[in-house]
């Protein structure tokens, strides 16, 4: 877990604890490990390596800002150590100090470490940090040095995914999955990589692996996975209704764990409505001056990466990717003591925030990504919930609402395999969950297009594919962009794209997932019921 010592001038004594102690730490044994970190301080109090393994016992018990204090001495006392400035960084990201983490890996990279762990911790870093293509040769070099580690492999496999090597991907995860056959993240991944990447007996091998996995809680999200990747060859191979139910099986588990209330997402969608009335929306109050921002919004999977591939092909506007950074601006703002980013307390309290600076800490936490071209393009889906605020903060900047098909968004997002540690998505284990939630997005929609005025723009997924150039001009005029013919050839992007549209969205526009709905139509027939019931507008059914 822990470095090996280069300090060759301690004495013998020193260095005996030094070794027992990173024993100790290596087994988990933190209170022993403690005791000797300590020991060895009070003999050489700049001893680097203890003060380094007493921020990783802060690390393992939760206490990341603890771990950055410890850390950062340790540097101090010895600045030339790669594993140092890699654990900084790993603790910067967890406490969403993404700027700080990216100047950690930085000048991790810059000692050119050999270490297979501190490469694959800096590459760890930088995807978190948004610097994925940056993020390929560091996973490279750690497989290079220990190629026997299954997670180095699925690492590079889902960086080079995301950079677009499909290829190179299924074959880093199909050397994951060599070395360990039940990793489960290797399997969903792989699964996603490409249509038909699985293959029969990968499939026979998740069903025994399924069949094997035990009954107690800390195998859901294994199942899950394995799930996923079922239900994605069974749609590549066109058996929709064993899609469905593996589907079905993988989130019913997971589901019944979570404590999750479609209450929560109630109470969130009214805090918004009550915080951002007319006459808030309407305030003089100033927010930051700056044009630079393009929000894209809306529901996942709906298109939203789309249009940001379209716009940010053009040579005036880069995509940041799905930045925290607006919620993570109010949330310092406000100080709310909860531990949760977007929470009722939290929107509350910022109703009375300076909203210039709230505008300009948000731009200042996208540098250095950001500020080399005219735009720069935000696409957090979530950060629908916050179109009012950003209206308040950044007056001139745009944002674009993207809308699908409500059947086809429900059930995208019911196929979806989201971060299981991400709270905000935990209504798509639930068919009907899902639906309630498309409910409160499209009155919540409806409203921000009836008062946010001429800097917000609704686009529809099926427009875009339908009659692209016609709404691809339109989206870029909506920018106050002139037009540039590289946003018709978007799939030539070679940018990064780490989202779940990362093989579609390098292809040339397709229609196969337009009304993706009616291979399932038996399926949701309790999803279109409750829609119906609510007064959402529906595609007919099939004849």
């Amino acid at each position: 877990m822990g470095p090996t010592s280069h300090r060759t001038s301690a004495p013998s004594e020193v260095e005996a604890w030094r070794r027992e102690a990173q024993g100790a730490l290596n087994v988990r044994d933190f209170r022993r490990a403690h005791v000797l970190c300590t020991q060895i301080l009070q003999r050489d109090a700049a001893h680097a390596d203890a003060m380094f393994m007493l921020g990783m016992i802060a690390v393992e018990h939760g206490n990341f800002g603890k771990a950055v204090e410890v850390i950062r001495r340790a540097i101090e006392l010895d600045g030339g150590r790669p594993e140092y400035h890699a654990q900084l960084g790993r603790c910067l990201i967890a406490l969403h100090q993404h700027q700080e983490a990216l100047l950690a890996a930085q000048g991790g990279l810059a000692l050119d470490p050999v270490d297979a762990l501190t490469l694959d911790t800096l590459g760890v870093v930088m995807v978190r940090a948004g610097m994925h293509a940056e993020a390929v040769d560091p996973f490279q070099r750690a497989v290079n040095r220990d190629a026997g580690k299954a997670s180095y492999h699925y690492n590079h496999g889902a960086a080079l995914q995301i950079v677009g090597d499909f290829p190179a991907a299924q074959a880093a995860l199909r050397r994951a999955l060599a070395i360990e056959p039940d990793h489960y993240r290797a399997w969903s991944s792989l699964a996603q990589v490409s249509r038909g990447a699985l293959r029969a007996e990968d499939v026979a091998h998740v069903q025994s692996l399924l069949k094997r996995l035990p009954a107690a809680a800390s195998a859901d999200d294994a199942q899950l996975h394995l799930h996923h990747a079922l239900a994605k060859y069974f749609e590549d191979v066109g058996e929709y209704s064993k899609s469905f139910q593996s589907l079905l099986s993988g989130k019913v588990r997971k589901r019944a764990g979570l404590d999750y209330s479609r209450a929560i997402d109630q109470s969130l969608f009214a805090a918004v409505r009550e915080v951002c009335a007319p006459s808030f929306l309407t305030s003089t109050s100033s927010g930051s001056e700056s044009s630079e921002p393009i929000f894209i919004v809306g529901m996942p999977r709906t298109g939203t990466t789309l249009v940001e591939r379209i716009l940010s092909s053009h040579s005036d506007v880069y995509s940041a990717g799905e930045l925290t950074n607006f919620a993570l601006a109010i949330k310092r703002a406000t100080r709310s003591p909860s531990n949760l980013v977007l929470d009722v307390p939290t929107l509350r309290a910022s109703h009375s925030l300076d909203w210039r600076a709230i505008g300009d800490s948000y731009l200042a936490s996208t540098r250095p990504r950001t500020g080399h071209t005219r735009h720069f393009i935000d696409k957090m889906p979530l950060n629908f919930l916050y179109a009012g605020f950003i209206r308040r903060a950044l007056p001139n900047a745009k944002i674009v609402c993207v809308r699908r098909d409500p059947l086809d968004t429900c059930l995208s997002n019911y196929r979806q395999l989201f971060a299981t540690h991400f709270p905000y998505y935990n209504y798509a284990y639930d068919l009907l969950d899902t639906g309630r939630y498309y409910v409160q997005f499209d009155a919540l929609a409806r409203y921000w297009r009836d008062t946010l005025g001429d800097h917000y723009c609704e686009v529809r997924y099926e427009d875009v594919v339908n009659d692209t150039e016609v709404q691809a001009r339109r989206l870029v005029d909506f920018c106050g962009l002139t037009w540039d013919a590289a946003c018709l050839n978007f799939h030539e992007n070679a940018a990064p794209v780490a989202t779940a549209s990362s093989v579609q969205v390098r292809q040339p526009i397709y229609k196969t997932s337009m009304a993706r709905w009616r291979h399932y139509e038996q399926e949701l027939a309790p999803l279109r019921a409750l829609l119906e019931e609510a007064g959402i507008a529906l595609a007919p059914r099939s004849s």
